[in-house]
Formats: C-alpha cells, structure tokens, sequence
C-alpha cells in the first residue's frame, strides 16, 4: 500500500488562499524553525520505540538516518512542497515518500500532532527563556557595577517629582537592581513550568500502546513525563505565567527608563549619554534626544498587551486541545515576550553608558532642601518631638525660600534647646547617616545582598544549561546506539 491509496477522511485540503491565512507563507527560514524542534522530538520519540518494541530498529534506522540528514541539509529537499494541511503532515508524506509506509508510516506511532505541538512549544519557550535569563543577568550585573561605581554620587530622590532627601546615583542603581533581581527570579520560577514533557499524551487521552513518556522526556531534557493527558495538550498557563514574569520585568525596565529620560533632560542635567546613545533631530540642530529610553518604555505596554491578547483568546474555550488555545494564543504572546528581550539589551548599554553630572546633582541636592528630614531628626534626639521638630524645619525652608537662599542655619528653637541641635551636615555626611531601614548609608549591605542573589541566577542558568546538554549528548548517544547496533548486526 502506498501513501496514496489511502487519503482517508478528508480527501482534499483547504484553498490556497485560506492555508495562507491559518499556516502563514511557508520560507526556508520557518521551515527550519518548526522541524528543527519536530525532529528533535521525532529521534527521541524513534528511540523509546525501539526500546519499547514498538518499531523494528531496521525500520528505525531507516527513519533515523532520514530525519538526520534532512537536519543535516536543513531541511532543504522539503523546500516549496506543497504543504496543504500543515508543515508536519507535508514532512511526514515526505518520510513516506522516500521510505514507503510501512516504514516512514510508523514515526507517528503512540503519538498525536497535540503532544507533538505542546512539546515544541514548550521546548521553544525553554530556549528563549535561557536566552532572555543570560541577557537579564547581564543587565543585572551591569546595574550592579555602575551602583558601586557611583555609590558616593550624591543627589536628590524624588516622590511626587519633588525633591525629598539625599541618596546617591549607586544606591540608585542598586534598588533597581533589587527589583530586577526579584523579576528574574520570577521569570525562572515560571520556567520551572516548562519542566513537564506532554509528550505521551496523544492526541488528549493517551494511549494503549505501551509507551515510555518519561525516557522521551528524559531525551528532550525534561525533568519529567505529564501525568495527566488533558492537561498536557490543553493547559498553556504556564506560558502565560512566564509572560506575565517578563512583562513585569519589562515594567520595571519602563520605570528605570523614565528616570534615565528625565534626569538626562537640560531641565534636571543629572546624567549625560554618549552620542552612540542618543538621537538627534531632522529639524532642530541642538537635540540630543535620549530616543533609545522611550523604546524601552514603549516595549512594556506590549507585552501587557500581548498577556492580555493572549489571556482573552485562552478565556471560555473548552477545556482540551483547540485552536484558540494551542495556536493562537501562543503566537499572540511571542511579540511581547521579544519585545521584553530587546528591551533587556538596551538597557545593558544605557545603563553602562549613562554618566551622572555629580555636580549637577549635589547642587540640586542642596537646592531642594534635602537635609530638612535629617535636621529635623537632629532635634529629636535632643529631645523635640517629631511634629513640632517638622515645623520648624518646614518654617525655616519656607523663610530661605522667601530669602532666595538654601541656608537653614535660622530655626527658631524651642527653649532651652542648644543650638547645635540645629546643625545642618554637610550632604555626603548627611547621606552616609542614612544607615538604617535601607537607606543609602547602608548600600554596602544592599550591594552584597544584590550579589548574591546575581551568583543564585547565574548558578540556576548553569544547572539548566548544564542539564540540558547532557540530554542532548544522552539523546545523541542513544540514536547512534539504534543506528550503530543495526550496522553492526547487518
């Protein structure tokens, strides 16, 4: 019997016009990208064949040095076939083609496009994921090192965009890069998600055939087989999870990059970047536009756009393999997590190019009255409370400001106060008091903490990378096992 004679159910495939609109257009470029993640599965899925019975190794062979040469050529002698009902099935009628079907047939044995599809897409976000995580962790280590680098930079932090008290550009960074920290941990929890293969689950129930789901899991680098077959090939929360990680981390991005725009405007000059940084403008010769920064503002909306997309096509459709779900929705997520990716790569060069104006900064510092907070303490502990030490000091600015000064020597103290009580610091003294609760006369604590948590995200992305290596040397040992053992007893 051959490939032909047998069409099945469905006799015939979808116009032209309609395939272009469900499958795309068909280039070399995404034809490599979807079989070379099929075929992977495909030698894993051949080998515990082989070792359950279910296929002779002569036929396996067969399948094996096919499918290996194709990866070999990339796949170039499937180029312009025609592929009516889908990349997979155009491959597997080339396998019946070259092979015949009592050979090239049996590759689909104990399994179902469904887990098929599942599997690739959960191995295709495991390695973007892996990618996203070396890059974040650069970007990581990047804020880290411009923090100690500046952290005796001392300027103004802002709440309501009003100048409220002395830290430094290092302690800056540094709360950032906490921040960043927490979002890659999150991220990697949310890739943990990704560590179940669903291959085994058929097409949404099984199977009869007495598969081994765990030694292909095993092949692929999964640290384990699904346990449930509906949930295997219906379930894609855990991408919406590891988006919603990215996004966030993206948001955080945004945040960062809006203080990076502002602070390097004329109007605040706190930062300058260099002219491989910034942009200037068709029109007006004088600009400096910090361009870059609104890029990276801009990709966190897409990405909440893309959870959002993708989490309204999820929503209310039966729970089991469908369209919406396994297609859709997946592809309406990638934008925003490549948009999340480009903006960890920006930001690695805006951080390390940006350059504070540390005169600049302290001289705002001084203009803003950001000791106030620290004199008012100073009376405290000379026994004033609080409230009636913050109305005075709130007094005494108010007079400088009418006085056209930043001199706050003129508190009128309750009785008996001393007048040392007073004393107003010098800024970097008075920002190295700032030890407790976080403040910037504690970065040093902060920093070390911060480094640890860089060396947990760089050992995890190790143990991954690690694992997954060895699977790839495993799966490629057992396929020359197959292939050699028949060599040998032919």
């Amino acid at each position: 019997m051959t490939a032909t004679t047998a069409p099945g159910r469905i006799t015939s495939g979808v116009g032209a016009r309609t395939r272009r609109l469900v499958y795309g257009t068909l280039t070399p470029d995404a034809l490599r990208d979807e079989l070379s993640l099929t075929t992977t599965i495909d030698l894993a899925h051949v080998v515990m064949l082989v070792e359950q019975g279910l296929l002779e190794r002569e036929r396996a062979t067969a399948l094996l040095r096919l499918v290996t040469g194709l990866r070999r050529q990339d796949f170039a002698p499937l180029w312009g076939l025609p592929a009516p009902r889908g990349v997979y099935l155009m491959y597997e009628q080339y396998l019946m083609r070259s092979l015949g079907e009592e050979t090239g047939g049996r590759l689909h044995t104990g399994r179902s496009r469904n887990d098929l599809k599942a599997t690739a897409t959960a191995m295709r976000l495991s390695d973007w994921t892996m990618a996203f995580l070396a890059d974040a962790v650069r970007l990581e280590a990047v804020l880290l090192a411009r923090a100690r680098a500046h952290k005796a930079v001392v300027m103004p932090v802002h709440t309501h965009f009003q100048a409220a008290m002395p830290v430094t550009y290092g302690h800056y960074l540094a709360g950032v890069a906490l921040a960043l920290g927490r979002d890659i941990t999150a991220v990697q929890q949310a890739a943990e998600g990704l560590s179940v293969c669903p291959m085994g689950a058929g097409a949404v129930a099984g199977t009869d055939l007495p598969i081994d789901p765990g030694r292909v899991a095993g092949l692929l680098g999964f640290d384990r087989a699904c346990v449930h077959s509906i949930d295997a090939v219906a379930s894609r929360d855990v991408l919406l999870r590891l988006l919603g990680a990215v996004a966030g981390l993206g948001v955080t991005l945004s945040r960062l990059a809006t203080d990076l725009q502002l602070w390097s405007s004329t109007e605040f000059g706190f930062l300058t970047f260099p002219d491989r940084l910034v942009g200037g403008s068709s029109a007006m010769p004088q600009k400096r536009n910090a361009f870059l920064l609104e890029h990276v503002k801009a990709k966190a909306g897409v990405a909440l756009g893309a959870w959002t997309a993708a989490a309204s096509t999820m929503k209310s459709t039966p729970f089991t393999n469908s369209i919406e779900v396994g297609t859709e929705a997946v592809a309406a997520c990638w934008p925003g997590l490549s948009a999340v990716g480009d903006s960890v790569l920006l930001c690695q060069s805006l951080v390390a190019g940006a350059r504070p104006v540390g005169e600049r900064m302290l001289s705002r510092a001084e203009e803003g009255f950001v000791t106030a907070t620290t004199i008012a303490n100073r009376l405290v502990r000379h026994g004033v409370p609080f409230r009636v030490a913050h109305h005075l000091v709130g007094d005494a600015v108010r007079r400088a400001v009418d006085e056209g000064t930043t001199d706050l020597s003129g508190i009128r103290l309750p009785a008996g106060t001393p007048p040392e009580a007073a004393g107003n610091p010098p800024l970097p003294q008075a920002t190295s008091e700032l030890r407790y609760g976080g403040g910037p006369g504690s970065v040093e604590h902060a920093l070390s903490e911060a480094l640890s948590v860089l060396a947990a995200h760089a050992a995890w992305w190790r143990t991954v990378r690690e694992r997954r290596r060895a699977a790839a040397r495993t799966l490629d040992e057992a396929v020359a096992d197959v292939m050699g053992d028949t060599s040998d007893g032919a």
